[in-house]
């Protein structure tokens, strides 16, 4: 406990020291957690007898280093103090138990944000967990954040968009999980016996999406010769601004999930679907968000107009050359919306620059998302099978399929005998491969893409400097 004793030493000649990050115990509890992750397997659990495996000894070391810093920085957090009592039972378990699969379900209960959403509120979290969209494995991560919840956001959540679970937060320093693309912290990635009845929380990162939006955005400009009007660049050239319309976005997207004419499950977790049925479920989420910006903005509301523009354009320059070509929902939902606006003429792509109707811009994109209403809606009604082969033809309007596609063949090319899940095999990785324009600006915008792995509001700042 070496490392303690002195960081307590520490604390004591610091009594004035409010931010956990800035508390001598947070580098020791971070290097404590950094230690750990390397001996974990994919599901969190410790092989002693694996090649570079520490001794148990080494191992429960660490685990008491990670309890005492957490006991140290605790009283700086008292709204967090159940969730760490219980932090230091299921760590100590975990250790106790020969470091089998970690089980924190008793300190995931504990743990309530939601319950108490202040505009910069300070929470430090340990919990072994994969990161979506970054680190696939259990590792064990301690992440410092503070809640995003300004009273305007506050008021439009009470009076028009319920969402008891969400909280917006912003990133303080974590551990390597999430110096990944990681955006979000959602308690079903942690580690736990079983999963809980419900869960009573999720979390997104609004400051590592406004900065990596403005990274992009600012290079997709550039590359396209788009003329942005005043309002437009100055967004992209304010972290703050662009942390309001993000939070903004993610309330009313995120409650979208369960709001509207439903055909199936809508966050489709137990079900095996065609990807295109997941693309069709995020854009409408964040079409949703659009026309609700839309409302505001004639209502007055400041920050709605910018969730427009976010919208626009994560959607058409970041989504569709993001990540790889297999089973990409997302991307295909960027390149849904660009070729719509595209075929609408509200988008054009004349003389090597791009130029954008602003004018039409909200209107045809609306009318967009009322075309996936409407396929939902008539999906109720529908055999699955039938649905999906609904949602292939509202893509394929729009997007050419791959020449080798059976899907594209229609049903007299499948195996209708089979049952609706296992026709899903027949679904080619990249079933609608990137247009010519967007494989041009995927190799212009490759290289800024993979820079904004791991980026904060910080990062953001120090590239616009």
């Amino acid at each position: 406990m070496t490392e303690i004793l002195v960081q307590q030493a520490a604390g004591e000649r610091n009594p004035s020291v409010t931010r956990v990050v800035e508390h001598p115990a947070w580098p020791v509890l971070k290097d404590a957690v950094e230690r750990i992750r390397p001996w974990q397997s994919k599901d969190g659990s410790v092989d002693f007898e694996a090649e570079g495996a520490p001794s148990r000894g080494d191992a429960e070391h660490a685990v008491r280093t990670v309890i005492g810093a957490v006991d140290e920085l605790s009283p700086l957090l008292p709204h967090d103090r159940a969730y760490h009592e219980a932090l230091g039972k299921d760590l100590a378990r975990w250790a106790e138990g020969g470091f089998e699969v970690p089980d924190f379900l008793d300190s995931l209960l504990a743990f309530q944000p939601a319950a108490h959403r202040e505009d910069g509120l300070e929470h430090l979290v340990v919990f072994p967990m994969y990161t979506q969209n970054g680190n696939p494995d259990r590792n064990l991560e301690a992440v410092v954040f503070r809640m995003v919840w300004p009273d305007w956001l506050a008021e439009l959540e009470r009076t028009r968009y319920d969402n008891p679970l969400f909280c917006g937060i912003t990133f303080e320093d974590f551990t390597a999980g999430y110096d990944t693309n990681s955006a979000v912290l959602f308690p079903e990635t942690i580690a736990v016996r079983e999963a809980p009845e419900r869960f009573t929380w999720g979390a997104i990162f609004c400051d590592r999406e406004a900065a990596r939006f403005r990274r992009v955005t600012d290079a997709a400009v550039d590359i396209l010769g788009l003329e942005l009007p005043e309002d437009v660049a100055a967004l992209v050239h304010d972290q703050k601004r662009c942390e309001e319309a993000f939070v903004l976005w993610d309330m009313i997207h995120d409650r979208t999930h369960s709001h509207g004419d439903l055909p199936f499950d809508p966050f489709m977790i137990k079900q095996r679907q065609p990807f295109w049925m997941y693309g069709l479920e995020e854009l409408r989420c964040d079409l949703t968000a659009f026309r609700e910006a839309v409302k505001l903005a004639g209502e007055g509301v400041p920050q709605a107009r910018d969730v427009q523009i976010a919208v626009i354009f994560d959607r058409m320059f970041r989504f569709p050359v993001t990540g790889e070509r297999v089973r990409n929902y997302d991307g295909l939902g960027g390149q849904l919306l660009f070729a719509y606006l595209h075929k609408h003429d509200v988008v054009r792509w004349t003389d090597n620059k791009l130029s954008i109707d602003w004018e039409r811009a909200p209107q045809v994109t609306n009318e967009l998302c009322a075309e996936i209403e409407t396929l939902y809606r008539d999906g109720i009604d529908r055999p699955k099978l039938v649905h999906w082969f609904a949602g292939y033809e509202l893509v394929s309007r729009y997007l050419s399929p791959h020449p080798g596609s059976t899907w594209a063949k229609g049903p007299e090319a499948l195996d209708l005998s089979l049952p609706p899940r296992k026709l899903v095999d027949d679904v080619l990785p990249d079933e609608f491969p990137l247009s010519m324009f967007y494989e041009a600006l995927s190799k212009k915008l490759k290289k800024v893409i993979a820079s904004t792995r791991g980026i904060t509001a910080d990062g953001a700042e120090r590239v616009a400097a």
